[in-house]
């Protein structure tokens, strides 16, 4: 099967009409997004084998009625248009299994959808639905995913129950007081998103749904969790992250399965106990719940590979995270902590660390054992602020990421240069007064951020730096290159580097020049015509003159 395919920047022209071959030539698969296109092109509505067909991203006003034609389309995206109607061509698709009409500014003719029933998947989000149309739901039987996120329900039809086959549904961000009893029917059911609505409480029904793996409802009103969700055998993924929960039915430590857990942002006080019970969780969420230590049986959860405990009040960093051999990822930003155990270091697997907003006494050098280090966070936008960072920095040879922000730092070590996986330097909100020279051996450097310090001038080789994308210097005293130069951006400060270079080169070269010609006249010897001479002393040759005269 030939997969041909519009990318980015080439030209629909590349399609023609008058070419027979090309059309002959079987096309399943073409990529017309992103191409500003204002209707879809004829050439493309004769390709008539064409099976997935991506038109998102463009400005399209109008689907035509030839649509029809495309007898063999599964899949076609189309949002982030501007569509306001659907033309009845579009009920004419046979075949077509996934729809995506989001972001258009679809005002009537929905109900057309309704006729298309062999779909699977229909994506309708950021329509500004009031309303899920009722004829959907009656006659589109084979719906497994249905996607109404960011609209403005408040409620689904009664019908919705027909939906038998539906496995996925996504209704965050609308507005949703209650959970929509009629999902509880839906047996089926795998995957509830209702993040982001006004949800007070979930019906016990919800244990009905014995196939349901995960279950999104943060950023709601909830005050308990339903007992009945320990019968959702399958549950592995719960995320009830900002409600007002207080505790975690014990009973659900019966989902032995249980992967990720999302509890940031409830007023637990301590990290609830049947979580130390589920030893295969991976991801844990426990960001602003007030805690100020760990559970001993916390080291049980061998298997995390991210944990997030930011925002807490934890006055130390809790021994039991450090036996958490697996753990890939971890958060613990704005605390109180003070320093770091020696034990840290046998985190062998972790890539990215978080430590900003905390009141360490001096600069955490426990960090230096993580060899395996990829992004590590220490911009203090509160907290205690870092006056130096260690030359020992340079042992963490795996980091990509350094984020130094808002500190006090006046000036950054030569071995900053030794790191040649480092992308990112955020140096920003400091009191550096000029940059290590060794920062230009930094080849891997994509993002050098700088604004708000005393920089006064830049190392004369940073355009050596050929991978660099972005170089903030916005709020500094800088005059090499002068701030006007600066202000065109980094085209024009590389180019006065080069020049600045070149001239210092040539007037390198004039001085040679000039120094070999008072030699070879006998004026001197190279190394005396290169003192300065003092204030007050005659030349020899003057002398000699003098005495001459007498």
């Amino acid at each position: 099967m030939q997969m041909d395919s519009i990318k980015s920047g080439e030209h629909l022209s590349n399609i023609q009409r008058d070419n027979p071959q090309q059309i002959i030539d079987r096309k399943f698969f073409i990529d017309a997004s992103n191409q500003r296109l204002t209707t879809i092109p004829q050439e493309i509505l004769e390709l008539k084998e064409l099976e997935e067909v991506h038109l998102e991203n463009n400005k399209i006003e109008v689907i035509p009625q030839e649509i029809q034609y495309l007898k063999n389309v599964r899949i076609l995206y189309l949002n982030k248009n501007k569509l306001k109607k659907l033309c009845l061509g579009l009920s004419k698709l046979s075949n077509l299994e996934s729809l995506d009409l989001s972001n258009n500014p679809l005002l009537s003719s929905i109900q057309v959808i309704s006729h298309i029933r062999t779909l699977r998947q229909l994506w309708l989000y950021k329509n500004s639905l009031k309303e899920f149309p009722i004829a959907i739901c009656k006659s589109l039987h084979h719906l497994e995913l249905l996607g109404l996120s960011g609209n403005l329900l408040s409620s689904l039809p009664k019908e919705i129950v027909n939906q038998s086959k539906l496995r996925e549904i996504y209704l965050n961000q609308n507005k949703f007081e209650v959970f929509p009893q009629e999902l509880c029917a839906l047996y089926n059911l795998e995957i509830i998103d209702l993040d982001e609505n006004q949800i007070n409480s979930i019906p016990e029904e919800i244990g009905e749904l014995t196939l349901l793996q995960k279950l999104y409802i943060a950023h709601n009103n909830m005050p308990f969790i339903p007992e009945s969700l320990c019968h959702c055998s399958k549950m592995s993924v719960l995320d009830f992250s900002y409600n007002s929960l207080e505790h975690i039915p014990h009973i659900l430590t019966k989902l032995i399965e249980m992967t990720e857990i999302g509890l940031s942002g409830n007023h637990l006080g301590k990290v609830p106990h049947l979580i130390c019970k589920w030893p295969s969780l991976y991801l844990l969420y426990l960001r602003n719940t007030g805690l100020q230590s760990l559970r001993h049986s916390f080291r049980r959860l061998v298997n995390l590979h991210f944990l997030d405990l930011s925002q807490n009040q934890l006055e130390h960093c809790p021994l039991q995270i450090c036996a958490l051999k697996n753990l890939e990822i971890l958060a613990l930003d704005d605390n109180k902590i003070q320093q770091l155990p020696p034990e840290i270091g046998s985190l062998s697997k972790l890539k990215i660390l978080g430590l900003t907003g905390n009141q360490f006494l001096s600069f955490p050098e426990e960090i230096f054992s993580l060899t395996s280090l990829e992004r590590l966070y220490l911009g203090q936008d509160q907290g205690a602020k870092f006056t130096n960072l260690p030359g020992c920095i340079s042992k963490l040879q795996s980091l990509k990421e350094l984020h130094i922000e808002n500190n006090k730092l006046e000036y950054l070590p030569d071995s900053l240069g030794l790191l040649i996986n480092l992308e990112i330097l955020d140096c920003c909100h400091n009191f550096l007064r000029q940059l290590p020279n060794s920062i230009c051996q930094a080849q891997a450097l994509t993002e050098l951020l700088l604004k708000d310090n005393l920089l006064t001038h830049l190392p004369e080789n940073l355009d050596k730096l050929v991978n660099l994308k972005t170089l903030m210097l916005m709020e500094n005293p800088i005059t090499k290159p002068p701030i006007e130069v600066c202000a065109e951006g980094m085209e024009a400060i590389w180019a006065y580097l080069k020049e600045n270079r070149s001239m210092k080169v040539m007037a390198t070269k004039i001085q040679a020049w000039w120094h070999g010609v008072m030699v070879r006249k006998g004026l001197g010897r190279f190394e005396e015509l290169q003192k300065p001479r003092k204030k007050g002393k005659i030349p020899p040759k003057d002398k000699k003159g003098k005495k001459a005269e007498k």
